[in-house]
């Protein structure tokens, strides 16, 4: 017992070594309420209740994108609302359903049966919560903040895109049956019947070939309803700003339901949602089907993933921006702890996948939330109104929150940023369109990583670019730019002035142009001036292994000049000092940058057996200006 005692302290006592060494905070929230006082209560009262007041509505709402019952959205509104501020970095970040999230998490999710689905949402919630937890802990969120925001804008820009081709169908009153292949039995296995049978992942093509080909169902009565939310929405944007306009017309139009219905109800039938109760909201387990729990990971983990993903680049982008108008330092760790916390919250109280919302963080802000009790508030004040209005769900019809849904869906779409992208390089104007029309034709968890894909891939491509500008000696002995008609003279010794990164992106381009200088057949010695030479890894050196055997397979010498200490590090370690010769390495000197080369240059005339020799030079004048060189 006292063996397990010790083991189990030693156990927390690395976790808390850990979570030190990684610099997050357990309980950062104890540290916001310093000079905390009345006015600033009243503040984080009032942003409270205006989050509140849109987090409720917006969680039916994309609980009804993602195809889940509304009180999975609700309830994902309020426990991250709570859980999240207390790990939080941001102080303004709001935590819940978001409009990427919600439809990630329909087009992966189609896959699967209605019960299916159900059943498997928690796991999906528990595993976002572990790889974001994890992430966190090995702060991957500083890498996330590298991904271009062309990606981000691109995909949020299709996925609203794809929210209102998918939301038309519940405006018009039409209903799609679900369409379940039919399985194929196999001798000697029984089928389970709690697993549904794969079906087409939700893309732009086939919600909009769905919808087209169920026309003939449209009730009027749900265009008439959707009409008149439409003109609701717009008349109280124009007219009654300071309004929560989303829930405001969401109160109105059930409103106009009750007494249409009430007045005559065989005529306004019209779909709406379900009602449920407390039982339907009590804390639970993922569950296991009959195929084990390998075979639910395997069928899930590759979601969970991307919606993991998604979250934290959508949070990441949430909290830089808030900061930059807050003046506030973000912690992109800590709020992508956060986010795995909600979420671990959430998949034992049955919430749906959880992230930063823009327009509900927005709204916290201008508020003028002080500190994170305003987001303990609002997620308050959702769990009071989920518990008060469980039983009036189906005072909701399902084509006035779509309606609302296309409404908040078209404000995502950001012209603005839209032509920043397009215009601003033809690299950001490609990531742009192809992670676009990727997430219109492809399921939103590969189309995201696609539009990733490409941007990295773009700027690797920038990156292993390296510009050499040919320079030569005049008469005088004064550095000039070599002339394409002057005859130049035959040089007996390049310097190859190497600038820029010299990762396995630029190993083939670095290799191809020494190879092209060493075609002048009277060149007998090649100086690599490595000074503003970065980053070399594996590749390069092998690279460089290749170039050692060339160049003295010819009957030449390489020498490199103006190594720095960790470019040297680097040849050491992969055992290259040996293969080019100490005598032939020579380390940068700060205190004379160009002690080096004049070193490296009488190692030369020593391989030629003179003390005079023509000289070519190879560099960027451009960047060795810009970077003191």
């Amino acid at each position: 017992m006292r063996k397990t005692r010790l083991l189990i302290g030693k156990t927390f006592e690395r976790a808390a070594k850990f979570l030190a060494e990684n610099e997050l905070r357990p309980f950062p929230i104890k540290d916001g309420f310093r000079g905390y006082d009345g006015k600033s209560f009243h503040a984080d009262l009032r942003a409270g209740i205006n989050v509140a007041l849109l987090g409720f509505p917006q969680g039916m709402a994309y609980a009804a994108i993602a195809e889940l019952p509304i009180q999975y959205g609700i309830v994902s509104a309020a426990i991250a609302a709570i859980v999240a501020p207390l790990f939080a970095g941001s102080r303004h970040t709001i935590l819940g359903p978001t409009n990427a999230t919600a439809f990630m998490v329909f087009s992966s999710m189609a896959m699967f049966s209605d019960p299916e689905r159900l059943r498997l949402m928690p796991m999906i919630v528990l595993l976002i919560g572990l790889l974001l937890v994890v992430g966190a802990l090995f702060r991957v969120a500083d890498l996330i903040q590298y991904i271009s925001r062309s990606v981000v804008v691109g995909y949020i820009t299709a996925a609203a895109i794809l929210i209102i081709a998918n939301q038309i169908k519940h405006a018009l009153g039409i209903v799609i049956p679900m369409e379940v292949m039919e399985s194929v039995p196999v001798p000697g296995v029984a089928m389970p019947m709690d697993v549904g049978d794969p079906v087409s992942s939700r893309t732009f093509l086939t919600i909009v070939q769905d919808t087209f080909s169920h026309l003939n169902t449209v009730h009027w009565q749900a265009v008439a309803l959707s009409v008149i939310t439409a003109v609701v929405w717009v008349v109280l944007s124009k007219t009654q700003r300071r309004l929560p306009v989303f829930a405001t017309t969401l109160v109105v139009m059930c409103g106009v339901y009750y007494v249409l219905h009430a007045v005559s109800p065989w005529a306004w039938m019209v779909q709406t949602f379900d009602p449920f109760t407390l039982s339907d909201l009590m804390p639970r387990l993922p569950e296991v089907g009959r195929r084990g729990l390998v075979h639910d990971l395997s069928s899930v983990f590759g979601i969970a993933f991307s919606v993991a993903f998604l979250a934290a680049l959508e949070n990441s982008v949430m909290s830089r921006t808030l900061a930059s108008r807050s003046g506030d330092r973000p912690d992109m760790n800590q709020d992508m702890f956060s986010v795995g916390m909600a979420n671990l919250a959430c998949a034992f109280t049955g919430g749906m996948p959880s992230s930063g919302s823009p327009v509900r963080s927005t709204l916290n802000f201008t508020s003028g939330a002080v500190s994170r009790l305003s987001s303990i508030i609002s997620g308050v004040l959702c769990a009071v109104c989920l518990v008060l209005l469980a039983s009036h769900m189906d005072l909701v019809p399902k084509s006035v929150l779509a309606v609302l849904v296309m409404c908040v869906a078209i404000s995502l779409i950001n012209r603005r940023n839209i032509r920043i992208c397009l215009m601003a390089t033809s690299s950001d104007a490609a990531v742009l369109l192809t992670t676009f029309v990727s997430a219109l034709l492809m399921p939103l968890n590969v189309a995201i990583f696609f539009g990733v894909g490409v941007s990295i891939m773009l700027y690797l491509r920038k990156a292993s670019q390296p510009y050499l500008t040919e320079y030569e000696f005049s008469e005088g002995g004064e550095l000039r730019e070599a002339g394409e008609k002057r005859q130049r003279p035959i040089p007996a010794i390049s310097i190859v002035h190497v600038e820029g990164e010299l990762f396995f992106g630029a190993a083939e381009l670095f290799r191809t142009q020494i190879q092209k200088i060493c075609l002048d057949p009277d060149l007998r010695v090649i100086i690599l001036r490595l000074k503003n030479a970065r980053h070399l890894d594996a590749t390069s050196v092998m690279a460089l292994v290749e170039l050692v055997r060339y160049v003295r397979s010819a009957g030449r010498e390489l020498i490199i000049s103006g190594a720095s200490k960790d470019v040297y590090r680097v040849l050491k370690n992969a055992d290259m000092v040996e293969v080019i010769g100490r005598n032939n390495i020579f380390l940068n000197s700060p205190r004379n940058p160009n002690l080096s080369t004049r070193n490296a240059l009488k190692r030369a005339q020593e391989v030629l057996g003179t003390t005079e020799a023509n000289i070519r030079i190879f560099y960027d004048p451009n960047k060795d200006a810009n970077q003191g060189g």
